[in-house]
């Protein structure tokens, strides 16, 4: 019988290697399929991945299973996601003039729009608690109330911005198809 994840975690936790080398076999292409979703470019999400990776070992020792291994993953993918915006952020504003900014971040716009389908693209265009809400339950089969625990808001709040991603998405199509 395939030992739980949340077994196998505490028992890392604890500092057992071999435990937490089997969670990271199993969980490594989540990891950095969230990564990717959250990120929308495939180097940031390797940097991402690795980024996670090399914290987990630290991380794992604050794990007391009081949620399902998974989300306590996913809010760490989450959370280093927001701190990695964060940094890009401020580095770009140390780095350039507020002008520049823009200008970087329209160049990554387009990059953005050539590399990604449609969803992708129109994903980029949400503000970030959407897009994270998205990110989440997008082909991982997860729930609202998976959702929900992972970002630490109610169940509702997740189904509203699911609403509010919904109306979004029709609206930018709508926009797309009329020009």
């Amino acid at each position: 019988m395939k030992t739980s994840d949340e077994d196998l975690a505490l028992a890392a936790a604890g500092g057992d290697t071999d435990a937490f080398a089997t969670l990271l076999a199993r969980h490594y292409d989540r990891v950095f399929r969230l990564a990717f979703r959250l990120t929308g470019r495939a180097e940031r999400a390797e940097d991402l991945t690795q980024d996670i990776c090399a914290a987990l070992p630290a991380k794992i020792a604050g794990f007391r299973a009081q949620a399902r291994f998974t989300t306590w993953l996913y809010r760490v993918v989450v959370n280093a996601a927001e701190d990695a915006r964060r940094r890009h952020a401020s580095h770009d504003r140390a780095a350039a003039g507020w002008g520049d900014v823009e200008r970087l971040r329209r160049a990554e716009a387009a990059e953005t729009a050539e590399a990604m389908d449609w969803l992708h693209h129109a994903m980029r265009s949400l503000p970030d608690e959407l897009q994270d809400t998205l990110a989440l339950t997008l082909d991982e089969e997860m729930t609202h109330a998976d959702a929900a625990d992972i970002l630490g808001i109610s169940e509702g709040t997740v189904s509203w911005r699911m609403s509010e991603i919904r109306k979004r998405l029709r609206a930018m199509r709508q926009e797309e198809l009329a020009q």
